[in-house]
């Protein structure tokens, strides 16, 4: 954008209208490019394994290619895809950190799934470093618990294998463009 115009205000309460007909293009531009951003942040997922057979951009592509392969919807896909973004910024509460990503643009069980998958995830080895593995059994009772077993288990769980054939991160751009095309909630507002 090469609008060379700045705001008056050193304060957000002293803004005026003058100054948010400055901002809003550049706000407008931010949810325009949000797609090719949240695709470069993937991108550099690539990168060290940690100990694993794949690296967490391997893991992610895995994930998405298994629920793309199950005929999961587009929005499924892009939370399987994005469900470990939040692994290098945020690696003690990375399902909040991606959901929160997601929240604008997916419907509330997906955005439960996503947030809560690491607590699904340790069903199946939280045992194995001392945790309880039925941690997860605190959300029995919401519509969306089974979806969260089965992301993991059929998704999740298995996407660590280097012999899997995982469809490319540009194979998943237009469906990753198109969930964050739509119209974003913000908790009910509506501004851009």
């Amino acid at each position: 954008m090469s609008i060379n115009k700045e705001v008056e205000f050193t304060r957000l309460d002293k803004a005026k209208k003058s100054d948010f007909d400055i901002l809003y293009p550049y706000l407008v531009e931010q949810h325009e490019d949000l797609p090719k951003r949240v695709i470069a942040f993937l991108s550099n997922l690539k990168g060290p394994k940690l100990g694993l057979k794949v690296d967490r951009l391997e893991h992610s592509l895995q994930t998405a290619t298994r629920a793309y392969n199950d005929n999961a919807s587009d929005e499924e896909i892009v939370c399987a895809l994005l469900h470990d973004i939040g692994d290098s910024l945020a690696p003690d509460n990375h399902g909040a950190f991606a959901a929160e990503i997601l929240k604008p643009f997916v419907n509330e069980a997906n955005y439960n799934i996503v947030k809560f998958h690491p607590e699904f995830q340790g069903y199946f080895f939280f045992d194995k470093i001392g945790a309880d593995p039925n941690v997860r059994d605190r959300h029995k009772g919401n519509e969306w618990f089974d979806a969260a077993h089965n992301f993991c288990e059929y998704w999740d769980m298995p996407a660590f294998d280097p012999n899997f054939k995982s469809k490319s991160l540009e194979f998943f751009s237009p469906v990753v463009k198109e969930v964050f095309s739509k119209k974003p909630t913000h908790n009910g507002l509506d501004i851009i």
